[in-house]
């Protein structure tokens, strides 16, 4: 991993989202923000570790509580006005600071833990992450472009089943897809570029040696993460959605999965 063309320092966020460190996912945490740490300047946010708060509230909007209108409105108002509460503008900082989001939790009910989803909420506020429409277009800078374009992230899942349980005809669903609201509908919402999942599978089952493999498995993915191609969603600018932001009927014609929104679809 080089440095970049500006020889700054690169920082990564890494996001651990597990109750328990003496679990795979604290073992991976610590083996993670290890690997990265010759490379990058390695920020962390453990969420149960540092009991964060996963619930929105009426008092996060500061002086704007009580008022009307829409939630996400008021919560970019409380960014613009400084009024968000500590908690959220820390983690905003360490956001807006990486270069690299790494993003860690085991896979609960379908999903990421509920406090992953909180974090989510409470920090990737309008005004912050996103809000501004393209004057000449009137074309909302998301998905694909904002504040984070150009940022890359990985996401690390462990999941009790097994990869085909998990797989396109899985009785749980491609995990590519159920875990399509957080690598197209956070991510790159706000303009960063996901990488391939890093799954374990099996997880409820690993051994001990199981576990040391996992680890090496994590540091190598890590030695390479710079050089890998991202997800290659199609960008809201370049024309393809258009009125209410369904995909065009001559692109991927007759199909309605979520692969269609990748842009190596015809």
């Amino acid at each position: 991993m080089g440095e970049t063309s500006d020889d700054r320092r690169r920082t990564a966020l890494w996001v651990h989202a597990h109750p328990r460190r003496g679990s795979l996912n604290g073992r991976l945490f610590d083996v993670g923000t290890t690997a990265l740490a010759p490379h990058y300047d390695v920020t962390s946010s453990d969420l149960y570790e540092q009991r964060f708060d996963p619930v929105l509230r009426e008092d996060d909007l500061g002086s704007l509580a009580g008022d009307p209108g829409n939630m996400g409105d008021l919560l970019a108002g409380a960014y613009e006005a400084g009024e968000l509460p500590s908690d959220i503008r820390a983690e905003q900082d360490k956001l807006a600071a990486a270069d690299l989001l790494v993003l860690q939790f085991p896979l609960w009910w379908y999903g990421p833990p509920a406090i992953l989803k909180g974090w989510f909420d409470r920090v990737i506020t309008g005004g912050f992450a996103f809000g501004d429409v393209d004057p000449e277009s009137g074309i909302p800078v998301r998905y694909g472009d904002g504040r984070f374009a150009g940022r890359r992230a990985l996401v690390v899942v462990t999941a009790g089943e097994d990869a085909r349980t998990l797989g396109p005809r899985g009785i749980s669903g491609d995990l590519d897809s159920l875990l399509f609201p957080l690598t197209h509908g956070v991510l790159w919402y706000i303009g960063i570029e996901a990488v391939d999942l890093h799954v374990i599978f099996d997880a409820d089952d690993i051994d001990g040696a199981g576990v040391d493999r996992e680890a090496e498995r994590l540091r190598e993915r890590l030695r390479h993460v710079d050089a890998e191609p991202t997800r290659p969603f199609r960008r809201l600018r370049d024309g393809e959605y258009r009125g209410t932001r369904a995909l065009r009927h001559d692109l991927a014609p007759g199909r309605t999965d979520l692969g269609i929104h990748r842009a190596d679809v015809a």
